[in-house]
């Protein structure tokens, strides 16, 4: 394994503030910085925190309206958007194909992480997270502005072959049964074990699903652990597993993707996401509840 992962163009899944900020100061290129702020209980927010302030130039990407399909509620609280859509949508703030676009949060990475999963959905593997997010940027005495970014021409981004991986409720719950996957929860340990549950209409988790909060992906000053580590301690919850016997799953496939994208950041590639995750399950009639530890 690298120190760093590199994905299928070349390119460590992660962009350090330094980096990002010189290759912002420098000539013009083809770049997009998406910033990707959220919060569940109060959906307008983050947009209304990016119109107070953001990364020089950043465009913003709504969790409900850009990086979702929000539908039925038996397919989940933050179904996938439809892949055509989503790249008519980053064809709409100017992406090519040839565009290098970084996607930041207020800190932690768990919405970054969805944009770039996402992008790599659609085959566009030219994507980072910002490591740290806006809180390093800040950190690093780098500057905000509440200016909307510069207008780009309509981009011509197209959807291509997907550089990941999705599973469907029903491979979930056949897997129930085979145990040919290890399914890795990144909710919080209460939510998991069916404690404290204020998001979905019940709690626990899918039978034999392993817990991972995705917070455990980072260190004390919101940064991602080094790559060594993450091995480490995902190569103990896999017991052996290759890469490609991994389901990350969560509330609503959002911070599951930040599971993934440490995965990618320790050399760890190729596990699946389920996109509906809990809200989807939870709301199945008959579907089997696990609760407590597993």
């Amino acid at each position: 394994m690298t120190s760093r992962t590199e994905n299928a163009m070349n390119l460590p899944p992660l962009i350090s503030v330094a980096e990002l900020a010189r290759q912002l100061a420098g000539p013009q290129s083809d770049m997009l910085v998406c910033d990707c702020r959220f919060e569940l209980a109060k959906p307008q927010a983050g947009r209304q925190s990016y119109e107070h302030g953001h990364i020089p130039g950043a465009h913003y990407m709504d969790l409900n309206t850009d990086l979702s399909d929000l539908g039925a509620p038996d397919q989940g609280r933050h179904p996938l958007p439809d892949r055509e859509t989503f790249a008519r949508t980053m064809r709409g703030i100017g992406a090519n194909d040839s565009t290098l676009i970084v996607a930041y949060d207020a800190g932690d990475g768990m919405f970054a992480a969805r944009l770039w999963w996402l992008l790599r959905w659609i085959g566009h593997g030219k994507v980072q997270v910002l490591d740290g997010g806006l809180q390093a940027w800040r950190a690093g005495g780098h500057g905000t502005s509440a200016n909307p970014p510069p207008a780009r021409p309509q981009g011509r981004l197209q959807a291509k072959p997907p550089l990941t991986t999705v599973v469907s409720h029903e491979q979930v719950l056949e897997n129930i049964g085979s145990k040919a996957r290890l399914v890795i929860d990144a909710r919080s340990p209460d939510r998991y074990r069916g404690e404290n549950e204020t998001i979905d209409p019940v709690g626990g988790h899918i039978p034999g699903a392993h817990n991972r909060h995705f917070k455990d992906n980072l260190t004390a000053d919101g940064l991602f652990k080094e790559p060594k580590q993450l091995v480490a301690e995902f190569s103990a919850l896999m017991q052996g597993r290759a890469a490609d016997e991994v389901v990350s799953q969560c509330g609503s496939g959002v911070t599951a993707c930040h599971n993934l994208l440490a995965m990618e950041v320790a050399g760890i590639a190729g596990a699946a996401l389920y996109p509906g995750s809990w809200s989807q399950w939870c709301r199945k009639p008959g579907m089997p509840v696990a609760t407590g530890t597993d």
